[in-house]
């Protein structure tokens, strides 16, 4: 299958970094939000991140200029009728994502893919609330999109093979390096690297060490990039949770249990790096 023309239903962090790395390998695309302020906003972040990378010379100011004129902001979700493929990367709420995924099924062309950016959700509930399980999919990109090269492609017990192989072709035009996982809770990174952050917030809890320490220890011990609380901070406080509490309610198991401390940190606003403070301090 060709794949021209893309759909972004979201122009949040993750949506605006799907729609910016698509826009950048040459496709067009419409990315849509619930409200004109909103779309503003996340258009607005595109260019400022087009820009950093043009004063850090990783891009040229005609790319810059030309990933821009690839994009397209809507509000109306009929926009999708001409998408080849259409990416769902809306709030983590699964009654709200089978939603969109009928009001897309019914707009977007009979030949088209529709693909979830979920890092936890069922796949294949989304799948049943279309009538084209056959052709839906998951693509859980990482944050920051533009920068980070894996992509975790997801295929449910629906999905064809002409479908996984056209997210695949699709992925690799993006410049990801894929790995393939069948739809179950947090697919690989997130069922395993959330024991690990959530054992973390632990002994911060416990008063066994400090998360500055705790951070160095993982750093210059395993030679990790980032501890695992600035890696939480980073993913957000708010889907740390969500995540998992989705692990959780499927398997039961212990280790995915979520501690107090991030149930309060979360209540109270202290969700990382959007917020300005979690387990760190961040100068926004």
């Amino acid at each position: 299958m060709d794949i021209r023309k893309v759909g972004v239903v979201g122009c949040g962090q993750m949506g605006g970094g799907i729609t910016q790395i698509c826009a950048q390998s040459g496709y067009a695309v419409v990315v849509s939000e619930i409200s004109d302020e909103i779309l503003k906003k996340g258009l607005t972040a595109i260019e400022s991140s087009l820009d950093r990378s043009v004063q850090r010379e990783r891009i040229t100011q005609q790319d810059r200029d030309a990933t821009l004129a690839r994009i397209r902001g809507t509000t109306d979700i009929g926009e999708f009728h001409e998408c080849d493929l259409v990416i769902e990367a809306a709030t983590e709420n699964l009654d709200l994502k089978k939603k969109i995924f009928g009001e897309i099924d019914g707009v977007c062309p009979e030949h088209a893919i529709l693909a979830t950016n979920t890092s936890c959700l069922s796949i294949t509930d989304m799948a049943a609330a279309t009538g084209r399980p056959d052709k839906v999919l998951g693509t859980h990109f990482f944050n920051p999109v533009p920068v980070m090269k894996l992509l975790e492609i997801i295929r449910t017990a629906a999905t064809s093979e002409a479908t996984l192989e056209a997210g695949k072709s699709f992925g690799q035009s993006l410049g990801k390096t894929l790995v393939i996982v069948q739809d179950s809770p947090g697919f690989i990174v997130n069922r395993l690297v959330t024991p690990l952050i959530l054992n973390a917030i632990r002994m911060v809890e416990s008063g066994i060490a400090t998360a500055k320490d705790i951070d160095t220890a993982m750093v210059l011990g395993l030679n990790y990039p980032m501890g695992p609380l600035a890696l939480a901070d980073l993913i957000g406080l708010d889907t740390v949770l969500f995540i998992a509490n989705g692990i959780y309610e499927k398997f039961r198991d212990e280790q995915y249990a979520v501690p107090a401390l991030l149930k309060e940190m979360v209540a109270a606003g202290q969700l990382g790096r959007k917020t300005g403070k979690g387990f760190f301090e961040y100068n926004k």
